[in-house]
């Protein structure tokens, strides 16, 4: 199974948690937790379409869209390189139509240009691949995550994770006379019912989602052993980074951790080595074989597992990775630039900050 099908199967992630979180964050202090509970719960066709069950006009007027902080995809790093997808079994070369120094199998492989010459393509190695061997020009993610201003929030927040025309009742069909909703937008979550089997979401008037095409920014309580003022935890379930500064949350995004073949393990872990870019390579002689030049803003936690930015999709807020943390590369480099301060260089045994991999829910 390639990688599309995987991202494609990873679009009936679903989830058994059924709560709606108050998050309130104050200037300061600690982000605070209501009850995990459902307000409601319903039967399609029998009592969905109560209009109690959610908040009238009025009061979603008092706080239409959330109060974050949209962060802006930064050109000057997203187009400072050329991306291109190899696609098929081939050879590096010393010059064009020079001779061969190493081969590259087929697999997951990506490369930046330097140079283009008479149909060869020299690559950031130094090395040359024949161009009839690259895709076009990689189209890198303009997605990026918020900043978390300190303000109290009335409603938990999240992300659309795919294009969609609300329903307006629990459980009901797309409402087709309403303009589609873009992923990625960012969304109050004003209500949730519980139908059957799913949580629904209400994120406007008469304007309701089921669980499974929404990522909830959820923030944590700090835990015990983060010995870091400025430390991240990572939402396996919801697909949610968080950038914290000692109790208070400063910044979220949408990831993509490891697919099941290869998850991305849960603990407490601390970055210890970091690159601005690297070569990631890995699974030699298997069907996954994969080799990625000059991959960004990379922030090693885990063994070779790492934070770092992906220039070779844009499946954000979901499940697609060989088991490292992948963010877009405007979030990644805001969280190299933000996280600098917690390494001390003077110091050999001095570790940067922690991460926390946790899941909030279970996939089914």
């Amino acid at each position: 199974m390639n990688t599309d099908q995987m991202l494609r199967m990873s679009f009936g992630r679903q989830a058994l948690i059924a709560t709606v979180l108050a998050l309130i964050w104050a200037v300061g202090a600690t982000a605070t937790f209501a009850d995990d509970t459902v307000v409601d719960t319903c039967s399609v066709g029998v009592d969905c379409e109560d209009d109690d069950l959610g908040l009238s006009l009025e009061e979603i007027e008092l706080h239409p869209s959330p109060a974050v902080q949209q962060i802006y995809a930064d050109d000057s790093i997203l187009f400072d390189r050329r991306y291109r997808r190899v696609t098929a079994a081939t050879q590096f070369f010393d010059a064009p139509n020079g001779s061969p120094t190493d081969a590259l199998d087929s697999g997951f492989n990506f490369v930046t240009l330097t140079n283009e010459e008479g149909g060869w393509a020299r690559t950031s190695n130094g090395k040359w691949l024949p161009g009839d061997t690259l895709s076009t020009e990689v189209a890198t993610s303009r997605f990026a995550g918020v900043r978390l201003t300190g303000d109290t929030l009335p409603y938990p927040v999240a992300w659309l994770l795919v294009h969609v025309r609300p329903s307006i009742t629990p459980g009901g069909p797309d409402n087709s006379d309403v303009p589609v909703l873009l992923r990625y937008t960012t969304v109050y979550l004003y209500n949730s019912v519980r139908v059957d089997d799913w949580v629904w979401y209400q994120i406007g008037y008469q304007q309701w989602v089921k669980q499974t095409q929404v990522a909830v920014i959820k923030p944590i309580e700090r835990p015990v052993d983060v010995d870091t003022e400025r430390w991240v935890s990572v939402d396996l379930y919801e697909q949610v980074l968080i950038a914290y500064e000692q109790d208070t949350p400063v910044f979220a995004t949408l990831v993509s951790s490891g697919m099941s073949e290869w998850p991305t393990n849960e603990g407490l872990f601390h970055v210890y080595v970091r690159y601005p870019r690297t070569i990631m390579a890995g699974a030699y002689g298997q069907p996954d074989f994969y080799y990625l030049q000059e991959v960004p803003w990379t922030m090693y936690f885990d063994d070779d597992i790492a934070l770092h930015g992906a220039y070779w999709h844009d499946g954000f807020g979901y499940r697609r990775s060989h088991g490292c943390v992948n963010l877009s590369i405007t979030d990644a480099k805001l969280l190299y630039d933000w996280s600098s301060t917690e390494f001390d260089y003077s110091v050999p045994e001095d570790v940067g900050p922690a991460v926390y991999v946790y899941s909030s829910g279970i996939y089914r």
